[in-house]
């Protein structure tokens, strides 16, 4: 097995959700589930068929994003994975609708960090082993940092 490192291109620091699933259907259920769970929802996904003629299967509400989706999917051609990416909605927005689809497998990450794929490839494909996302710890937060943290989850609305 040959270990291989792709980065994900991503060069406006969009949200991203990057998973595992399992039926050529994921791509219309995921489109389907983000536009009903977020109306106007601009995103592109791509979803890695893994049988048959082995096609990057893709869908989207934005030509840009579903273009960056697309390019990504087949940097990665691992089996069965599928990559979203979104413009003024989060991950949280959608993560539990898309996590509840029949065929999603797993979520491997959902951020706006920079993203590094571990793939693993044998003479047979390609799969995702994990990924790195972002970077590492640099220490551990403090009181002050507590309460910034605490002021910013209110000041965005995610907490009250």
């Amino acid at each position: 097995m040959d270990l291989k490192i792709v980065k994900i291109e991503n060069p406006h620091q969009l949200n991203l959700i990057l998973g595992q699933s399992h039926f050529i259907k994921t791509v219309e259920d995921m489109h389907e589930a983000i536009v009903a769970t977020v109306p106007g929802a601009k995103f592109g996904l791509a979803f890695c068929e893994a049988s048959d003629v082995c096609l990057v299967r893709h869908s989207g509400t934005d030509p840009e994003l579903l273009e960056l989706a697309k390019k990504n999917a087949f940097a990665l051609a691992a089996g069965h994975s599928f990559i979203v990416f979104m413009r003024d909605m989060y991950p949280i927005n959608v993560l539990n609708t898309i996590k509840n689809l029949p065929e999603v497998c797993r979520i491997f990450c959902a951020t706006a960090n920079p993203v590094e794929v571990i793939i693993g490839e044998t003479g047979q494909g390609r799969g995702i082993l994990g990924v790195i996302d972002g970077f590492k710890s640099k220490g551990i937060e403090t009181d002050a940092d507590i309460q910034k943290r605490k002021e910013l989850l209110r000041m965005i609305g995610y907490k009250h």
